[in-house]
C-alpha cells in the first residue's frame, strides 16, 4: 500500500506541532509538479497568542519548511471552535511550549 503525501507530511509535522495542540489545518494545497504540500495551521502560541503559520512539506525530499506566520484574526479563531483539530492535545500545556 502506497503512503500518501499527506501521511508522509503527518509523520514529519505532528511531532513538531503537537507541542502547540490543539492545532487546526485551515488551508492545504497540493503542488503536484513539486510533489509538495503548502498548508497553513492555526494554534495558540505561548508568546504571540493565536497565530496562522504557513509550511511547505517537500514530499520528495521529506523536508518541512517554515514559510512564516501572521497573527490569526479573531473571526478565524472563533470559526475553529466548531471544527475538530488536526492535532488534539493530551494535556493543554501552552505556557511550556517551545518558543520557536
Amino acid at each position: 500500500m502506497a503512503v500518501t503525501i499527506q501521511e508522509k507530511r503527518d509523520q514529519k509535522v505532528k511531532p513538531h506541532l503537537s507541542q502547540y495542540a490543539p492545532v487546526w489545518i485551515v488551508e492545504e494545497k497540493f503542488l503536484p509538479s513539486d510533489e509538495a504540500l503548502l498548508f497553513e495551521v492555526v494554534f495558540q502560541h505561548s508568546q504571540y497568542g493565536w497565530v496562522k503559520r504557513r509550511y511547505l512539506y517537500d514530499g520528495f525530499n521529506d523536508v518541512l519548511y517554515h514559510k512564516g506566520q501572521v497573527m490569526a484574526s479573531d473571526e478565524l479563531v472563533l470559526s475553529l471552535e466548531s471544527r475538530t483539530p488536526y492535532i488534539i492535545p493530551d494535556i493543554a500545556d501552552i505556557p511550556n511550549a517551545y518558543g520557536g
